[in-house]
């Protein structure tokens, strides 16, 4: 899978922008501030349909301007295909494929991307909701019917919270709430498929991010990842979910049945707080090494070498699975956040990918492995090569 043009319109800092991009390695230079990030983000919100810097679209559309235009050419073999998205600031996006009339949600089924960035570190040290959108993420691109069934929890989770709400501001005893009955079993039945999709695809990446993070820090310091689920949390409405870990799903009927059974025992609290306090919405990924919880415990660089491992997993994990071929893999200013040695690694373990794109705010960051087509960026401006 290759993208062979991109072209923006009114996206972040650009009025109109066209960037051919080689087979390879395509290094993107230019100072801070310029728009070199720009440029990728649009292509990996194609590909995600999210940005990995913001989470409000309207960020992403020039001030000023009521849409951005994403439009990318991306090549399947002998097969091009022509991808849209209009992205409005105040209403629905737009999508087309090949001209057509395209749901939005399934633009994720034309390109596969894998972006490494300087807020990947937040995948170790932050918040669970990212660690939880990274799953959800890579879920889709390997399985895109997933993305109607994340949808339809998201949905269902609103309304149970608006009839807690409500049951709260009426005084409503939870044993005469029949409708939160129902709410509850459609919550159960997306809820753990999705919990049971997330286990599986941790058990599927845990190999790799062992061997890829052993690549990039030059030693083994024994990562693992496990779930931690509120389902099976003894107190799911407080901020430690418990020190329960999954590592591998013990099946679907039994991820419901304990779903089921936490979401009767902490109904009094839901109704108390109007919350829904079970489900993949409250769950979190765990990462140790050394046997220590790497949020807390680990250090800068090994922080660093956690997060880039789980996002070459992943990348390995889509080449391995898809049909499509390579994923693109966009590296964006990542080589200034380390040390000499993990660059060249990095870039020994990612040079052969069929498509990488690089940015750089000095060029002498980026090792030699990864040299190739050369694009500089000025001040919103893609520099003629002459």
């Amino acid at each position: 899978m290759l993208v062979r043009h991109l072209n923006l319109v009114d996206f972040r800092n650009y009025e109109t922008a066209d960037l051919d991009l080689e087979p390879g390695v395509n290094v993107l230079v230019g100072s801070n501030g310029q728009g070199k990030t720009n440029l990728v983000e649009s292509l990996g919100y194609l590909s995600t349909l999210s940005s990995h810097r913001v989470s409000n679209d309207q960020a992403l559309v020039r001030l000023g301007c009521d849409s951005a235009f994403v439009r990318a050419t991306l090549a399947h073999g002998e097969r091009e295909i022509l991808v849209e998205l209009q992205i409005n600031a105040s209403a629905a996006n737009k999508a087309q494929v090949s001209r057509s009339p395209a749901k939005v949600r399934d633009l994720p089924r034309y390109l596969s991307s894998v972006l490494f960035a300087p807020e990947d570190l937040a995948l170790v040290r932050g918040e669970p909701s990212g660690r939880r959108r990274m799953l959800d993420q890579l879920m889709v691109l390997l399985a895109p019917r997933l993305a109607g069934v994340l949808s339809d929890y998201d949905r269902v989770l609103r309304q149970r919270n608006t009839l807690l709400k409500t049951a709260r501001a009426t005084g409503t005893r939870g044993d005469r709430l029949s409708t939160l009955d129902i709410w509850d079993e459609r919550l159960v039945d997306l809820g753990s498929e999705i919990t049971a999709q997330r286990l599986d695809l941790v058990a599927a990446l845990r190999g790799h991010v062992v061997k890829a993070y052993a690549t990039i820090a030059g030693a083994d310091h024994s990562p693992r990842l496990a779930m931690q689920l509120s389902a099976t949390a003894s107190e799911p409405d407080s901020d430690d979910r418990g020190t329960v870990r999954t590592e591998s799903s013990p099946g679907r009927d039994v991820l419901a049945a304990a779903f089921r059974e936490t979401l009767t025992r902490v109904r009094p609290r839901e109704l108390d707080r109007a919350l829904t306090l079970v489900g993949p919405h409250r769950d979190d990924l765990f990462f140790e090494l050394n046997g220590l919880p790497a949020k807390g415990y680990a250090s800068h660089g090994e922080s660093w070498s956690f997060a880039l491992a789980m996002r070459l997993a992943a990348a390995e994990l889509i080449r391995e699975s898809s049909a499509g071929g390579d994923p693109v893999l966009i590296l964006d200013d990542v080589f200034a956040e380390l040390d000499e040695p993990r660059r060249r690694r990095l870039a020994g373990a990612v040079a052969e990918y069929e498509q990488v794109l690089v940015t750089a705010a000095v060029e002498g960051d980026v090792p030699e492995e990864l040299a190739g087509n050369l694009i500089r960026i000025k001040a919103g401006r893609i520099e003629d090569p002459r």
